[in-house]
């Protein structure tokens, strides 16, 4: 996969890298595994705004994708697709009786390949099985946290975990945060690093591509009042101190982690700061 370079013929692509999509090879989607998608514009159950500069974008519908893997038997890699609501790519698989499912495209997943699932199965691209039964040093994606909750770490672009080591019924595996943490030998782990690893190359070379996803502009706390955010108000432009959030919580770098939150002592090493 790889970004080019548009020619500027319109201000909005001087700066623009789109990406190629040259590793897709659909461009409909099935439409057995696709489901309606509501756009309700940041607000709650009563019409209230709970999420500022969210609304509009374009029309989507989603792609129900199998995160849990728990058919254990042998597919074929149909197609690789774009999926509108993640980075990452996806893929449609068939199975000996005719089931299709979406899953997580890997990087270098390719159309008639043969995947699996389960214990037992070999650690190759694209398989599905226990962190007991894969090699240490080896990378994975989609990772239960709870044995079959269904994959919950590492599930966008370019995304890939390290299984470390093993100790008693937990494994160690260190995180794209720098983060290393013990999970229970018994979760599944998709062997390999997730597709569309330059996705975080792209440049979108307009405000309306944001527009387009269903953001809305979003204004500077600097630039407010003071009755409508911490940092607002000031003569010119001033610094405003800690960086706060609208309620008056401090924001950049503030741990927010409960310190009795119960999962903590799974947690060997601390992501790294930036």
């Amino acid at each position: 996969m790889a970004v080019k370079k548009i020619k500027p013929v319109t201000p909005g692509q001087r700066f623009k890298l789109a990406n190629t999509f040259e590793e897709l090879t659909a461009s409909k989607p099935e439409k057995s595994l696709l489901a309606p998608m509501r756009s309700k514009g940041g607000r709650n159950n009563t019409g209230k705004m709970t999420i500022r500069n969210v609304g509009g974008g374009h029309k989507r519908r989603y792609r129900i994708i199998d995160f849990k893997r728990n058919k254990h038997e042998e597919a074929e890699v149909l197609t690789i697709e774009y999926d509108p609501n993640r980075t990452a790519f996806i893929s449609l698989v068939q199975y000996g009786d005719g089931e299709k499912r979406y899953i997580i495209a890997p990087k270098g997943l390719k159309v008639g390949q043969k995947i699996n699932s389960g214990p037992g199965v070999g650690p190759e691209l694209g398989n599905a099985l226990p962190l007991q039964e894969i090699p240490l040093g080896t990378m994975v994606h989609n990772i239960e946290m709870q044995p079959g909750k269904g994959a919950e770490i590492c599930r966008s672009a370019g995304s890939g975990a390290q299984l470390l080591a093993r100790d008693g019924k937990y494994a160690v595996v260190k995180l794209p945060s720098g983060e290393s943490r013990m999970i229970l030998t018994r979760c599944l782990a998709t062997v390999g690093v997730v597709s569309n690893g330059d996705h975080q190359l792209e440049i979108s070379g307009k405000a309306g591509r944001s527009r387009w996803l269903g953001r809305r502009p979003r204004t500077r706390p600097a630039a407010m009042n003071p009755v409508d955010h911490p940092q607002g108000g000031g003569e010119g432009r001033s610094k405003g101190g800690q960086a706060r959030s609208r309620k008056g919580i401090p924001s950049k770098g503030l741990k927010t982690r409960s310190k009795k939150k119960n999962s903590s002592r799974l947690i060997l090493e601390r992501k790294k700061k930036k």
